[in-house]
């Protein structure tokens, strides 16, 4: 049985499903696990462990590779991000996320929506929400990050938005030349232009990340696209 989303998105469903009715969240988890067509959360959470895309594509990330993740609003791509934050942690890596869109308590929130063990994991988590924010701001801060530690720059259009910061296409280089000699993985969320959604295609394409100002996608080793609670991981050849 196909579930109708990665299980990261299930659970941030049950969150929210908790919170609005006033009901526990194993009742909630239980809850959708009905509606996805099984007796327990428990059941599905098996089914989930043998047949997961999340977990799948994250196995496909190597060290040193910068990673786009690009959707429209709402398709999950911050939840992603930190499901694989929370992978790379359970494996015994650091991670960090970057983010000029959110509050570090917006972070903590979506988190623990999707079973973040704060007590277990929170000295391998760096979350950052400093306006200076860029590429060189990253470099800084993880100078003496260890090989493996997982990035996450949020979101990739906003890198470039003070005057003062190198352009879009030089932050995406430095940012691929840090992953490359660090043997980190660097993932940035993007956004994926509205055109998209007259498109009559399954999935957002490359020539769909929206670009305000220019750069080179082949920079990227691999883009993660997600759409209707799908992922699809494709390889890309660097420039």
């Amino acid at each position: 049985m196909k579930l109708s989303a990665p299980i990261f998105i299930l659970k941030h469903r049950a969150k929210a499903l908790s919170r609005s009715e006033g009901i526990p969240l194993h009742a909630a988890l239980d809850r959708i696990a009905n509606d996805e067509g099984f007796a327990a959360w428990s059941l599905l959470a098996a089914k989930a462990a043998n047949d997961e895309p999340t977990g799948r594509s994250f196995a496909q990330l190597v060290r040193g590779e910068l990673v786009l993740i690009a959707a429209r609003p709402g398709q999950g791509k911050t939840l992603l991000a930190l499901d694989w934050a929370i992978r790379s942690m359970q494996r015994g890596d650091s991670a960090a996320f970057f983010t000029l869109d959110l509050t570090a308590e917006n972070v903590a929130e979506r988190l623990a929506s999707i079973g973040f063990q704060s007590d277990r994991y929170a000295d391998r988590l760096l979350v950052d929400t400093s306006d200076r924010i860029c590429a060189d701001y990253v470099v800084e801060r993880l100078a003496a990050a260890a090989p493996g530690t997982f990035v996450v720059i949020d979101y990739l259009q906003m890198l470039d938005q003070k005057r003062t910061n190198a352009e879009l296409m030089s932050q995406v280089r430095t940012l691929a030349t840090f992953a490359r000699e660090r043997q980190l993985i660097v993932a940035c969320i993007s956004q994926v232009d509205r055109k998209f959604d007259g498109a009559q295609r399954a999935w957002p394409m490359a020539d769909d990340v929206r670009l305000p100002n220019p750069l080179d996608l082949r920079l990227f080793d691999r883009m993660c696209f997600l759409n209707r609670g799908e992922i699809r991981l494709v390889a890309r050849t660097r420039a």
